[in-house]
Order: structure tokens, then C-alpha cells, then sequence
């Protein structure tokens, strides 16, 4: 009398297949639906850890961010010309080198160069850009 050992007919000692072993599994819908759910915030976790998923409030900052620094980019150069333009530039400069470097920002907005054709005051970004330029090219 052989005993059923819940291979399902198998001779003992003899191994299921995968396959066997896989048509043998009886999955409740709550053990699928609580799978689906870990896999789904495993998906998330991943995604925006690693995957580069942002939401849309913070792609829309980068988005800004991004065009800001484009503008201050194209701007940097004006500030530049507006500062050869100006009478005195040598002496300028080296007064510039010789502030403080927290301070320079301020020296351009106070000679005008940051101030762009069109607007009444001058641009804080534009002009760190500026000095930035002003400095390299030296």
C-alpha cells in the first residue's frame, strides 16, 4: 500500500518538475491582490528613488530653475559688454579684484553693468554671473 505523499500520484523519491510544481500552486485572491500591492509600491519606491520620477510640482521648479539659469547664461555676456563699454575699465576691474568676494556682486549692481537695457533695476543673478565672467577673463 503506497501512502499518498501529495505529489499527486508521484513514485517516492522522484522529484516534480518546475512545471509540476508551478500547475500545483493554488494562489488565493487575497495572497494575488496583497503580491500586486507589494509589487506596485516596490515599483514606486524604485522609481522614485532611483528611476528619476519626480511629481509634477517638482519637475514644473526644475523647469523654472532651469529657464532662469538660461536667461542669467545669455544675460552674463551683456553685463560683460555693458563693462567694456564703460569709461575707466582697467581701473574698474582692479578695484573689483580687490573687494571682498562676498561684496562684488553688489560693486557691479552699483556701476550699472548688471542692469539690462529696458529695466529699472539691476539683476542680482546677472551680476554674479558677470563678475564670474569678468574674473575668468582676466
Amino acid at each position: 500500500m503506497q501512502q499518498d505523499k501529495g505529489d499527486k500520484g508521484m513514485e517516492y523519491g522522484q522529484k516534480m518538475s518546475l512545471r509540476r510544481r508551478w500547475d500545483a500552486i493554488q494562489v488565493t485572491k487575497t495572497a494575488a491582490i496583497w503580491s500586486w500591492v507589494a509589487v506596485a509600491a516596490v515599483t514606486m519606491i524604485v522609481g522614485f528613488a532611483w528611476g528619476g520620477w519626480v511629481t509634477g510640482g517638482t519637475a514644473q521648479a526644475m523647469g523654472e530653475k532651469m529657464a532662469l539659469d538660461a536667461v542669467v547664461t545669455r544675460l552674463g555676456p551683456m553685463c560683460v559688454t555693458q563693462f567694456q563699454q564703460s569709461s575707466g575699465k582697467e581701473q574698474k576691474l582692479k578695484d573689483l579684484e580687490k573687494t571682498d568676494s562676498w561684496q562684488r556682486s553688489e560693486f557691479i549692481e552699483k556701476q550699472g553693468w548688471a542692469t539690462m537695457p529696458g529695466e529699472e533695476k539691476p539683476d542680482s543673478k546677472v551680476a554674479a554671473e558677470c563678475e564670474r565672467l569678468l574674473l575668468v577673463k582676466k
